[in-house]
């Protein structure tokens, strides 16, 4: 099960529990993101392709941390002119770890489990007591 997304300008393929590097997004550590732009969605040989869009899909993340990308230096040098220029650029992004997909089907959780099997145990004495 994957997921084809566009944040930043760029499209990347996802799966649950991936961590991807994208252009910065607003948010501290911890907070969720969603990411409305999902142009493709795969669910066990099921494909789905948006035009340009998939309708109600989402696909939700988590904020890891915020980071800076390696320091890139354009350096320009123009001969017997004793002219030369250094800058540098470090760009600024964004850890997220994938935790939903559209169609994903989520675990029932422990405490519904529980509840369910007890409100059999509850239903089938009283039928036998009839």
């Amino acid at each position: 099960m994957f997921a084809v997304i566009k944040t930043g300008g760029k499209q990347y393929r996802v799966a649950a529990e991936d961590v991807i590097t994208v252009a910065t997004l607003a948010g501290e550590p911890g907070d969720t993101v969603t990411f409305d732009q999902v142009l493709v969605v795969s669910n066990d040989g099921n494909t789905q392709f948006g035009a340009p869009l998939v309708e109600g899909a989402t696909v939700t993340g988590t904020v890891v941390e915020h980071t800076r990308g390696e320091k890139v230096i354009a350096f320009k040098k123009r001969r017997r002119q004793n002219s030369r220029r250094k800058r540098g650029h470090r760009q600024d992004y964004t850890v997220v770890r994938i935790t939903g997909l559209p169609g994903q089907s989520e675990k029932p959780k422990k405490a519904a489990a529980k509840k369910t099997t007890q409100e059999t145990a509850d239903v089938a004495p009283a039928a036998t007591a009839e």
